[in-house]
């Protein structure tokens, strides 16, 4: 068989079904014309799901008649003057491919008029260009696409019910006006509107997509290093989606579905969202043209990074920062959000240049008395200072006093009980409350201090602390969680300082479970050691322990094995190392810390909401469920029918 050229109109066709492969595809291929014109404001109507009509005017710098003619050429552009600038693209189109594609496949017609000067029009069918005519119109350029795929039939069949298309065609655009907030979009589909925004700031615009929901309740994201700037806001673990369809990603103004992007924001939230779920969030990039290729596909929503790493680790960073500030500086579940708005709407584009994350101190050695730090001991001295407080947050919690209780006085903290300490720079002790009734405050009682998440006035099912809050809020602490991230927190701090402190057995335990399971755990034995797991292999199918974390107190040494094998088999492919860490130190705060039904004495309680407030991301759990809620009096008066 002999080789031959295509013909033209089909070579064209051909082409098409690359870049225009259903109406969204070419909502987004005309919408991102307009904003490269220079459009305020830009207008989508919608008919038959785009398939019978497809319609988009902007107020852009519009062309003239010679341009005109030139648009509907394949690889016709003004968006790359020179050659070079292939490698720094600072535009959303540049291959020339998206009205000639169009055109091959459909009806259009494109009226455009610059700003001095008259209005041309232009048509093109299935291929076949028209001539350049006369034409009357505002400044600006206005592009119809009929019988979309009428020349192309066999596409037709693959797509949805005009509905799905049309709600398709209608996300492209929501997309775009996430990343373009100073331009007014408005699209209707079907004769119903369905998006409708001015012009905003970047805030403004996120409530107008997202919802004020999620803008009230969002924590900021911010970060700037050499040629990466992240800004955006992110929600907290409480807000969260089935899906990653709220997830708005924006590098240099374009919305992108990067996989580097996706994986940062799993691995960010990775410890303080339940499986499953999918944060809310919209991240900003900017980054050097010059090291980012936006050539890669002809949607041109995919990206490639020359440095990957940095970018995801500079995202991860900000992400947890963002979420690493304590239970009571507003990262919480709370009734009606943390008011961050307002605090934002001034400064959302405020960043910390420069900034890196703090490194932990080392561990500092045991208290002298009990059997080790099974509690809520050095708590503050292991975590670095939280950062800065968000505007419009509440103010950092005031210190409680050093304070340390004999065993008996909350025996039972860790697995095998022990103190429960709270240590300070102060190097004097004071004396421990006179012991009463669990969950309950003596009126002779000194005062205990007050901070964002309040003082503690009863235990409940000996499981939740109830505290009023500064304000007059109820708060409702669940004690096993909450614990679980400190403990969590304080044993990671330990493993980046360079490994945690173990506490030898007296008598080696021996634990029997599946070959299959002891050997996934032996394989990761240096790892579990640097986490303060000395284990060895003791037969088929047996491992031998020889010390725990000292954090952990005494736990049983079997259920918590079962359970870092079945942690340490979540993970595979590249995020495995980070992750099975994460999952291992997730394990061991989770056998390590105090169990609903202990009862918790006053001074214990506090000392349980005072570090919370202090700690990074103790607003949920290690596996993602929440800490504590928040009541406020709005919310009590709607419960009791009184607003």
């Amino acid at each position: 068989m002999s080789i031959r050229l295509l013909p033209a109109v089909t070579a064209d066709r051909i082409a098409a079904g690359e870049v225009v492969e259903r109406p969204a595809a070419a909502v987004k291929e005309l919408v991102e014309n307009a904003l490269d014109a220079g459009a305020t404001r830009i207008a989508v109507t919608i008919e038959g799901g785009g398939i019978d009509r497809l319609l988009v005017e902007d107020d852009g710098c519009g062309m003239g008649p010679e341009d005109l003619a030139l648009c509907v050429e394949r690889h016709a552009t003004s968006k790359l003057p020179e050659e070079d600038t292939l490698f720094r693209i600072a535009t959303l189109g540049f291959r020339g491919e998206a009205l000639p594609s169009i055109g091959a496949v459909a009806r259009l017609s494109i009226t455009s008029r610059p700003a001095e000067g008259p209005a041309h029009a232009i048509a093109v069918e299935a291929g076949r260009k028209g001539e350049v005519t006369p034409a009357s119109g505002a400044p600006g350029t206005r592009v119809e696409v009929r019988d979309l795929f009428f020349a192309t039939p066999a596409r037709r069949k693959f797509l949805r019910q005009p509905r799905t298309e049309a709600e398709h065609a209608a996300e492209a655009v929501r997309r775009l006006a996430m990343a373009w907030p100073g331009t007014g979009f408005r699209v209707e589909a079907e004769g119903r509107v369905v998006l409708d925004v001015a012009p905003d700031d970047r805030l403004g615009r996120v409530a107008a997509i997202m919802g004020e929901e999620f803008a009230a309740a969002a924590l900021r994201v911010g970060g700037a290093w050499d040629d990466l700037r992240v800004d955006g806001l992110t929600g907290p673990a409480s807000l969260s989606r089935a899906t990653a369809a709220e997830q708005h990603l924006v590098v240099n103004r374009r919305p992108v579905r990067d996989p580097v992007l996706k994986a940062a924001l799993r691995a960010a939230y990775r410890d303080v969202m339940v499986s499953g779920r999918h944060p809310m969030a919209t991240l900003f990039l900017e980054i050097d043209p010059a090291t980012v290729d936006v050539n890669v596909h002809p949607m041109k929503a995919e990206l490639r990074f020359r440095d990957p790493n940095a970018v995801r680790g500079a995202v991860i960073v900000a992400l947890r920062r963002a979420l690493g500030i304590g239970a009571g500086n507003g990262a919480g579940n709370t009734s009606g959000g943390n008011s961050l708005a307002a605090g934002l709407r001034g400064g959302l584009a405020e960043t910390v240049r420069g900034w890196n994350p703090p490194r932990p101190e080392a561990p500092s050695p045991p208290p002298a008395e009990g059997p080790g730090w099974s509690g809520f001991s050095e708590t503050r001295a292991a975590f670095p200072a939280p950062p800065p407080l968000q505007p419009g947050l509440p103010l950092a919690p005031r210190r409680l006093p050093a304070t340390s209780w004999p065993a008996d006085a909350g025996a039972g903290m860790g697995s095998s009980g022990g103190a429960w300490t709270v240590a300070e720079a102060a190097p004097e002790r004071a004396a421990p409350p006179a012991p009463g009734p669990a969950g309950a405050i003596g009126e002779e009682e000194a005062p205990l201090a007050d901070g964002p998440l309040g003082r503690p006035l009863a235990q409940l099912l000996d499981t939740y602390v109830l505290a009023e809050a500064p304000d007059g809020a109820l708060v409702l602490v669940d004690q096993h969680a909450a614990h679980e991230r400190l403990t969590q927190e304080r044993l990671h701090a330990q493993f980046v300082a360079g490994g945690v402190r173990m506490q030898p057995l007296l008598l080696p335990a021996v634990v029997d479970m599946p070959p299959a399971r002891a050997a996934r755990l032996l394989d990761h034995a240096p790892a579990l050691l640097r986490l303060g797991l000395e284990i060895e292999g003791f037969g088929p199918g047996a491992v031998m322990v020889r010390a725990l974390p000292a954090l952990l107190g005494a736990p049983e040494p079997g259920p918590l094995l079962e359970d870092l094998a079945d942690g340490l088999a979540e993970w595979k492919g590249a995020e495995a190392l980070e992750a099975r860490i994460d999952a291992a130190i997730v394990r061991l705060a989770c056998h390590g810390s105090v169990r609903a039904g202990r009862r918790l004495n006053t001074a214990e309680m506090s000392a349980l909401l005072r570090a919370m407030e202090a700690t990074p991301r103790a607003a949920t759990c290690s596996h993602g469920r929440p800490t504590f809620l928040r009541m406020d009096k709005p919310m009590l008066e709607k419960m009791f029918g009184r607003r």
